[in-house]
C-alpha cells in the first residue's frame, strides 16, 4: 500500500513538473520571448514572483520556480527565495490548527526570504550555479504562428498522428481522468478535505492546458521542445528520483521514531527540528507542528524549522541540478540556525 502511494505521489510530482515546463515552452513562443525576457531583466519581479510562488500552500509554486529556474529564466537567489519561503503541506495542518500565527508566520518568511534571495543575487553573480542541463528557450515563433489554432491544421496533425503526439495526448488524457476520479491527487493531503480541492483543480486545470498544446502544436515543435528536451531529458529523470528518495525517506521513518528524538532540551529540538528540515518530505515536520500546537515548543523553533525544509519541492530540483539544491539548502539551513539562535536567547 505504501509503495503504490508513493509511486502515485511520485508520478503527481513528475507529471506536473513535466506540464509546467511544457506551458513555459509554449508561452515563451506564443509571447516571442518578451516574459522570459523582462523576468530576466527585472531582479526585484523574479524575487518577488518567485516568493509568492514559494509560500504558497503545498509545493506546487515552488514546482513551476524550478521549472523557471531550469530554463535560466530566474536567478539562484530567486530559486533560494522560493525554497525558503515555502514549508511545504505543513501549512494545511497550520492553518487549521493556529490561523492567525500560521499567517503571521507567512509575511515573516516571505520577507525574510526576499531579504536572503535580494542578498544571494546581490553578493554573487544571478546564475553563478546554473542548472546542470543548461536548458535555455529556444524560439521557432515563425512555425507557431503559422499554424497556431488553425482548425485544419489540428485535424490534419489528428489524422497523420505521430507517435509522440499520440503518447503524450494519451498520458494527459490519462492523467486528466485519474485526478477526475480521484485515482491520484491530493485527497489525503493534511489539512485539504474533499477530492474537489484546490490543488486537484490546479492539476485538472493545467492538465487541460497543456492537453491543447499538444494538440495544437506543430510536429516540429512537439518533437523538438516538447518530446526531446521535456520528456525524455526531465520526466524520467524526475520521475526516478522523486519516487526513490520517497521511498527511502519511507523506508527510514518507519524504522526510525523521529518522535523519540524530540527530548526536553530547547537546543536539542532545534537542532532536530533542523536537521529534519533537510528532508525533502512534509510528514516529519509535522511533529514541531504538533508540539507547537500544544505549547511544547517556543515559535522560534516552529520558524527555523519552515525556514530549512521545503516540502517536496527540492526533489525535482535534485533531479535537475544536484549542485543547485545543496547549495540553495545550505543557505536555508544557515538562515535556520541563525533565525532559531535568535529567537532562543530572546525567548520567543
Amino acid at each position: 500500500m505504501i509503495f503504490i502511494d508513493i509511486l502515485k505521489q511520485s508520478i503527481v510530482i513528475a507529471t506536473f513538473v513535466m506540464i509546467t515546463m511544457l506551458l513555459i515552452e509554449y508561452i515563451n513562443v506564443k509571447s516571442k520571448g518578451t516574459w522570459a525576457k523582462y523576468m530576466q531583466r527585472s531582479g526585484w519581479l523574479q524575487l518577488l514572483t518567485c516568493g509568492i510562488l514559494g509560500v504558497m500552500p503545498g509545493c506546487l509554486g515552488s514546482y513551476v520556480v524550478v521549472s523557471l529556474y531550469s530554463h535560466s529564466i530566474v536567478s539562484f537567489g530567486a530559486l533560494v527565495t522560493a525554497l525558503l519561503a515555502n514549508f511545504g503541506d505543513e501549512a494545511y495542518v497550520m492553518f487549521s490548527l493556529f490561523p492567525a500565527v500560521t499567517l503571521k508566520l507567512t509575511f515573516l518568511i516571505l520577507a525574510l526570504a526576499l531579504i536572503v534571495g535580494m542578498l544571494v543575487d546581490f553578493f554573487f553573480k544571478p546564475h553563478f550555479i546554473p542548472a546542470d542541463n543548461k536548458t535555455h528557450l529556444v524560439l521557432h515563433q515563425d512555425e507557431i504562428d503559422q499554424h497556431s489554432y488553425k482548425t485544419e491544421s489540428i485535424i490534419k496533425q489528428i489524422k497523420n498522428i505521430s507517435f509522440q503526439r499520440a503518447v503524450l495526448i494519451f498520458g494527459l488524457i490519462l492523467f486528466v481522468l485519474a485526478v477526475s476520479t480521484g485515482t491520484i491527487g491530493e485527497d489525503t493531503m493534511p489539512g485539504v478535505t474533499g477530492h474537489w480541492n484546490w490543488v486537484n483543480i490546479t492539476f485538472l486545470i493545467v492538465s487541460l492546458m497543456a492537453l491543447f498544446v499538444v494538440i495544437d502544436v506543430p510536429d516540429h515543435f512537439l518533437e523538438e521542445h516538447l518530446w526531446k528536451h521535456i520528456i525524455k531529458k526531465h520526466f524520467l529523470k524526475i520521475f526516478l528520483w522523486t519516487f526513490g528518495a520517497l521511498l527511502i525517506i519511507q523506508i527510514l521513518l518507519h524504522y526510525l521514531n523521529l518522535g523519540a528524538w524530540v527530548k526536553s532540551n530547547e537546543l536539542t529540538i532545534l537542532v532536530i527540528a533542523l536537521l529534519v528540515g533537510i528532508i525533502p518530505e512534509s510528514g516529519p515536520n509535522l511533529i514541531f507542528v504538533t508540539m507547537f500546537a500544544n505549547g511544547v515548543i517556543p515559535f522560534s523553533i516552529l520558524f527555523a524549522n519552515s525556514i530549512v525544509q521545503d516540502g517536496h519541492a527540492g526533489l525535482p530540483m535534485l533531479a535537475e541540478s544536484k549542485k543547485s539544491w545543496l547549495a540553495a539548502k545550505a543557505i536555508n539551513l544557515a538562515v535556520g540556525i541563525a533565525i532559531g539562535l535568535i529567537g532562543h536567547f530572546m525567548g520567543w
